[in-house]
């Protein structure tokens, strides 16, 4: 029985113990670790930290000094990690909500004494005994390096510390007690600057992490809360000069509301109800009340933070390489000082003392710490600074492809333009069916999309006093590139283009009236196989497209436009864009836009594709560098790209490129630095003399230089376009007060127009810059039937004719050189009305 019982025994601990487990709470700290200054410390803290009943994970950013510990706090307090990592000498201590760590510091009483006693032992020439305060001096520094050297010993890691502590002993054993003292000396206080220097540049992941406030009020009855207890629905207000603390939708009140910290946009945004704000973005002058959608571990921020900081805990292609090489240079060169050490006078060479000196520098050599930190660092600056600028790259990885970037291909709806659609003309085709009744299917049906077309045909309807009913759908279903699909009432609705229109209407005719629109997006409704209603949207550009594809063509990288609609949409967006685009491509499904992105990535070299909807997903995962347009994207788009952008300023995508261009020149002016000055080094004691503090200074010394040189990143972008920013940010003010007045009253929103001349672009008048008309080619590929043609080259200049196959508005175009003029070079484009109107001839939902 006694035997019987015993496995009972083990397997109800077992699972008492994983229902432990499972009711634990986890939550993450982050400290500031004084002592991490490279990789070879990272092992050390792992396993530290790895061994403690409650701890799950363990992360270490080396370039900022932090350690994230994700634990339980009720199996192993905070206290208790700082000290296990205090008790191996590396300056731990908990790093409060919001701070910046430790920026400002003063250096610590071991620098301080350090540094007293080699300054009072530099007057030996006076007095002799002077001489054993340089002794004192290095034995006043060197506890730090001792407690953090035993604890790599005891754990069979070689790092940094055990070497100068060999160095040290070494200086003291040839009674070169001012060498040690001086090696002491320059080694803490190198740390020290570098120390400082990482912290400030983490200053932007700090406040990254302090955007929400901790405390919110309830609208309803004025309680303060923690933000962190307040549900999804709960209405709370927010005051002018306060920050927003959760993601949410204003529900009362008007204000205008400052998204720079998350979009890097510095401009005003106008708020009334149903509008849309984001946590961390401050109130600037009025109340809203607003209704949450999120909780706050899940708000914009919160995943933007999760974002940074994963990002910065990602290794690159050419950090993983240095680490692997730094994993066998560092035993090799230890091996070889040894053997440059023992060998010669077993030998019977003379002057042993200088093959040990010589010994001693190989071992100061050996520590490729300058080396290791000099890709993470820049890395680290570089995504602080991408942050800023509301762009999240994930990984040093994406970081390096931006500056290999080669080829751009841009999405149109939602990328190029606004996406934001309005219905110009909704016709019902036969009178087979009435307005009402139709409005009523198609409203229900587009109310289950999440497409801007579709919210467009929603308030089209709404506007109509039509309520859609989208719980009265069924077999609702989306049709890539084409439209979508539903029953409703017993009938069965296709809305699309004219894809769509093959599929679900025996009837191709396409009526007269539509035969004659330009510019515009035209849309189909069959029911149960009859075409009973034909509409028609209009789509703005978005400010600054034109210029953003001709930054990056001064950068040597081309621009392609990847469309799903039609061939006369794309040259309709080619002359809107004063002929910019160097390739369109028209008539796309999604798996044609992959095909044509690796056609580029092989022709063009590395390649960017640009994009927002969920049809776009499939070519973002394929370029080397997906980019999504952030909170205006789908969420399968922002999942599957390499990069996000927080805001609709698509000039952010040169900066991106040009960012990580910078940033890859950073890294290997790094890498050389690093690798010359041990070189040097090392070449001055074998031809001369060796000198070991010199070997110290130049490793220490070139850690220092590296960091701070990296730190030159973090200024990258600022006032590069500081003057047309603001312009451009007026403008869009401007324009959004004339679409608030136009919704409450027309005459107001007339004469707002006519102040200001009626662009929103002429608010201000200082970007107003002529430009020269491009002359270069244009090849169209766009989708006949089920056929796909290669692109076709075209010379693209003044009242040039640019040849064209496939359908334009419904008729066929015959491919011959005598096709329409397109004039899709204008003589001369104003940058700031390059980009009024353009939209595509057919209706991709």
């Amino acid at each position: 029985m006694m035997g019987g019982g015993e496995p009972y025994t083990a397997l109800e601990e077992s699972l008492l113990s994983g229902e432990a487990a499972a009711r634990r709470q986890w939550e993450k700290t982050y400290l500031d670790v004084l002592g991490v200054c490279c990789s070879a410390e990272v092992a050390l803290v792992e396993r530290l930290l790895a061994p403690l009943d409650g701890v799950r994970a363990v992360s270490v950013v080396v370039p900022s000094r932090t350690v994230v510990v994700e634990h339980d706090p009720a199996a192993v307090s905070q206290s208790r990690i700082v000290k296990v990592l205090n008790g191996a000498g590396l300056e731990a201590s908990v790093r409060a909500y919001g701070s910046s760590g430790v920026i400002g510091r003063w250096p610590s009483p071991y620098i301080v004494a350090c540094g007293a006693l080699l300054l009072a032992s530099s007057f030996r020439w006076l007095l002799p005994p002077l001489q054993w305060l340089a002794l004192g001096a290095a034995c006043a520094g060197a506890p730090p390096m001792l407690l953090r050297g035993l604890a790599a010993a005891s754990r069979l890691t070689l790092d940094i510390n055990i070497l100068m502590l060999i160095a040290v002993a070494g200086a003291v054993a040839l009674k070169d007690y001012a060498e040690a003292g001086v090696i002491v000396f320059l080694f803490t206080t190198a740390e020290w600057l570098e120390t400082l220097a990482c912290t400030k540049a983490s200053a932007g992941m700090s406040s990254l992490m302090s955007m929400i406030p901790p405390k919110a009020v309830l609208a309803e009855t004025g309680e303060v809360v923690n933000v962190r207890d307040i549900g999804v629905g709960a209405v709370i207000a927010v005051r002018a000069g306060e920050m927003v603390p959760v993601d949410g939708v204003v529900v009362d009140g008007q204000s205008e509301v400052d998204e720079r910290s998350l979009t890097g946009e510095s401009y005003p945004v106008p708020k009334q109800p149903q509008s849309e704000v984001w946590a961390g973005t401050l109130n600037l002058d009025g109340y809203i009340a607003v209704r949450t959608m999120a909780l706050a571990e899940n708000s914009t921020v919160a995943k933007m933070e999760s974002l940074v900081e994963e990002a910065q805990q990602s290794k690159s292609k050419t950090q993983r390489l240095i680490d692997s090489c730094a994993r066998y240079y560092t035993p090799a060169v230890v091996v070889l000082g040894a053997g440059v050490a023992l060998l010669p006078p077993l030998l019977g060479a003379r002057d042993a003392e200088r093959w040990f000196r010589l010994a001693l520098v190989l071992l100061v050599s050996a520590c490729p710490c300058a080396l290791v930190l000099s890709t993470p660092v820049a890395t680290f600056c570089a995504l602080l600074t991408a942050a800023r600028m509301g762009v999240l790259v994930k990984g040093g990885d994406v970081l390096e492809s931006l500056g290999e970037i080669r080829a751009v291909a841009f999405d149109k709806t939602g990328t190029i333009t606004r996406g934001e659609f309005s219905v110009d003309m909704f016709d019902v085709v036969g009178h087979k069916v009435q307005m009402s009744y139709l409005l009523y299917w198609i409203s229900s049906i587009e109310s289950k999309s999440s497409h801007p077309m579709a919210a467009a045909l929603v308030e089209y309807a709404q506007s109509k006093s039509i309520e859609p009913k989208p719980e009265c759908v069924a077999q609702f279903r989306i049709l890539p590139g084409e439209g979508i699909y539903g029953e409703i009432d017993g009938k069965r609705i296709y809305v699309g283009n004219k894809r769509v229109l093959a599929r679900g209407s025996s009837c191709q005719t396409v009526p007269e009236r539509m035969n004659g629109l330009k510019g515009v997006s035209i849309g189909y409704v069959i029911c149960d196989g009859d075409l009973v209603g034909v509409f028609s949207f209009s789509d703005d550009c978005r400010t600054g497209a034109a210029e953003a594809i001709r930054e990056l063509a001064s950068m040597g990288i081309s621009s392609v436009l990847l469309t799903g609609d039609s061939a006369e949409a794309a040259v309709h967006a080619q002359q809107q864009l004063g002929g910019a685009l160097e390739e369109l491509h028209s008539e796309l499904f999604p798996e044609d836009k992959v095909r044509l992105v690796g056609a580029l990535k092989a022709r063009a070299g590395p390649t960017m594709m640009v994009g927002d909807g969920m049809n776009d997903a499939p070519a973002l995962a394929t370029a080397d560098v997906g980019v999504s347009m952030g909170i205006s994207g789908s969420a399968a788009a922002m999942e599957t790209s390499h990069a996000t952008l927080m805001s609709s300023d698509i000039l952010r995508v040169p900066e991106a490129v040009r960012l990580g261009r910078r940033a890859r020149r950073t890294i290997a002016v790094n890498m050389v630095s690093s690798i010359a000055a041990k070189a040097a080094v090392l070449a001055l004691a074998v031809a001369w003399r060796p000198v070991l503090w010199a070997a110290v200074l130049a490793d220490v010394g070139t850690c220092l230089l590296v960091v701070l040189n990296s730190m030159l990143l973090l200024g990258e972008g600022r006032g590069r376009r500081g003057k047309e920013e603001a312009c451009r940010a007026t403008a869009r003010s401007l324009e959004m007060r004339r679409s608030q007045l136009a919704a409450v009253s027309p005459d107001a929103a007339a004469k707002s127009v006519g102040k200001t001349g009626g662009d929103a672009s002429k608010g201000c008048h200082c970007c107003h810059k002529p430009s020269k008309s491009p002359e270069h080619s244009v090849a169209i590929d766009v989708r006949a039937g089920e056929q796909r043609e290669s692109p076709t080259a075209a010379t693209c200049a003044p009242a040039k004719k640019v040849e064209v196959t496939g359908s334009v508005n419904g008729s066929a175009a015959p491919a011959s050189s005598s096709g329409a003029s397109v004039g899709c070079c204008p003589r001369e484009t104003d940058s700031t009305e390059a980009c009024k109107k353009m939209a595509p001839a057919d209706l991709v939902l």
